[in-house]
């Protein structure tokens, strides 16, 4: 690619290349074990008071791995993993990776609904799952292609004490375990145990195996799997490590990198930005499991000296409400990554003046292996942009034929590169609507870049609601609501949220006049996850439709945006 075609390149961080060599490394595995070896000693994950060295994640994710080989899942067989941000996720994932096998992420709070899609369209025949939230498993594994089912506590990898009391807490003090019946299935530890015993085999694993299944919200009213490759993962990463290490060398830090993993890991930004990432700089992530504690995850950062801190906008907004947060020691922060969602400039501004380390906002999505753009590292300006194309990244902004349109002017922004997805999981008439005849992704998100190649997302083409960094797509939730007695229809929009970014909001017309919000907030509660949930319900009479019958959203987003005060 001629940098002509890549203005922004000139604008790069000293020292960032323009393209990176994605092929030195054949696998993501082939990261992994370099990573074990190079940094043996050093802490990789710090959870609840107990850490876990790189060396530890390498034993027990080679045991691991081995348990699923001795199971019989083979080459590409695909493996869910079902937990929040526990020091058993990268453990999992490793040793998924590690056996040859295909890691599908999943949403832990998802309902059985949503489970049960996603285990059919993966086509999983094995899952990880904490046993918080086994009984959702319970309720549909009849139904999928799940053989095998390994059972997670919150206290295994924190050693026999700790762990057997956090376990006890957990379970009989807090009661969060539901009752659950998974006949047939391990305990982690007792895989991890009996791997042990066995010999993990090598598997052949090339640049073009799929590594990744990372589900996305759908047009359709299902989540479809972006398929990432092997390679796909690695450019993302190798990417991400460049963009990052400016920013690293900001002011001196002691020790090593310390980054604050408060995402989910099971969301593709948490993944790369803090897992592989971390992996990869021979850094510390501090696995935060609740960040809606906002006091107790505040006592954990007190802990440490933090350097890295990725989050989106209500994650900022809410830390930076807090007093106590003002008072921890900042000293040592050097790159503050928002992603998901739009970073406000209050918020950047806010957050700026606490902690004396400014917000560089990127963009990325699942089918791009999370950013392809982002704000330098090493600079305190806030541009309110999402800001340049990474290294081996094209980005052009198109019109509805495709065409790109002059500097300046409005477009669908569309990315080509080698951290873009190989499709959608067996889903080739959706992939096709999404890519360009010459090989670039349709984001659906509406932007203007400038001359220097700083682009300003100013809408969205799609329906699509961003809550919080989560996609929720009208479909789906229409598609559950009509299943309600005594709904008509419906439709559903994204609108404005302080909190949030966007929130759902759910118009009704309904056959039965006994028909409430209680009831539809119930219903809703029982079959959609927490992000989807509409947080407004509206009865209407009608709505408003096109001559041929298609209810027309923009119309009813934009006769509440006329209700709302500026």
């Amino acid at each position: 690619m001629a940098d002509a075609a890549r203005p922004w390149t000139a604008h790069y961080p000293p020292g960032v290349p323009a393209d990176l060599d994605i092929t030195r490394y054949a696998s993501l595995v082939e990261l992994f074990e370099e990573s074990f070896a190079k940094y043996r000693d050093r802490l990789a994950y710090a959870c609840m008071g107990t850490t876990l060295t790189y060396g530890e994640w390498d034993r027990l994710s080679t045991a691991l791995a081995a348990w699923l080989q001795s199971k019989g899942l083979a080459k590409g067989d695909r493996v869910a993993i079902m937990m929040p941000n526990l020091l058993q996720y990268p453990v999992a994932v490793a040793a998924v990776l590690r056996a040859g096998l295909v890691a599908v992420n999943v949403n832990p709070l998802y309902t059985p609904r949503e489970l049960e899609h996603q285990l059919k369209d993966s086509g999983a025949t094995a899952i990880i799952v904490l046993e918080n939230f086994a009984t959702p498993l319970q309720q549909v594994v009849a139904a999928t292609a799940i053989r095998h089912v390994v059972v997670a506590a919150v206290g295994d990898l924190l050693g026999l004490v700790k762990g057997t009391l956090t376990n006890f807490v957990v379970r009989r003090v807090k009661k969060v375990v539901p009752a659950y019946s998974l006949p047939g299935s391990t305990p982690f530890n007792v895989a991890v145990a009996l791997g042990r015993k066995s010999t993990l085999s090598r598997v052949a694993v090339g640049p073009d195996d799929v590594a990744v299944l990372q589900y996305t919200g759908g047009t359709t009213g299902v989540s479809k799997g972006a398929t990432l490759l092997h390679r796909t993962v690695v450019a993302g990463l190798i990417a991400a490590e460049a963009w990052t290490l400016p920013g690293l060398g900001r002011k001196p830090i002691s020790g090593q990198v310390t980054i604050v993993c408060a995402l989910p890991l099971y969301h593709v930004f948490a993944f790369i930005t803090c897992s592989l990432l971390g992996m990869r700089l021979g850094g510390l992530n501090l696995l935060i499991p609740n960040p809606r504690d906002m006091a107790g995850f505040i006592a954990e950062l007190g802990k440490h000296r933090i350097h890295v801190f990725p989050a989106v906008n209500t994650l900022f907004a809410g830390l930076a409400a807090q007093p106590d947060f003002a008072k921890l020691d900042f000293s040592e922060l050097v790159i503050s990554n928002g992603g998901g969602t739009a970073v406000q400039e209050a918020v950047a501004k806010k957050w700026l003046a606490i902690t004396g380390c400014p917000i560089a906002e990127g963009y990325g999505l699942s089918e791009t292996c999370s950013g392809v753009t982002c704000n330098r590292t090493d600079t305190d300006a806030f541009t309110g942009t999402i800001g340049l194309p990474l290294p081996n990244v094209e980005l052009r902004i198109l019109d509805d034929d495709e065409r790109e349109v002059p500097v300046g002017e409005r477009g669908e922004i569309a990315i080509r590169g080698p951290q873009v997805m190989r499709g959608y999981w067996q889903k080739d008439d959706e992939t096709a609507k999404v890519m360009t005849r010459d090989g670039f992704f349709k984001s659906g998100d509406i932007g203007i870049m400038d001359a220097d190649g700083y682009t300003r997302i100013v809408d969205r083409k799609k329906d699509m609601i961003l809550v919080s960094g989560f996609n929720v797509y009208p479909n789906e939730v229409e598609g559950v609501v009509s299943g309600l007695a005594g709904v008509r229809e419906c439709a559903v929009i994204g609108v404005p949220d302080t909190n949030s970014g966007e929130a759902v909001m759910l118009f009704v017309v309904k056959d039965d006049a006994t028909l409430d919000e209680k009831q539809v907030a119930a219903w809703c509660a029982e079959h959609l996850t927490g992000y989807k949930k509409p947080r407004h319900i509206r009865f209407r009479d009608e709505l408003p439709k096109t001559n041929v019958g298609k209810i027309l959203r923009r119309e009813l987003r934009d006769e509440v945006m006329r209700q709302t005060p500026a």
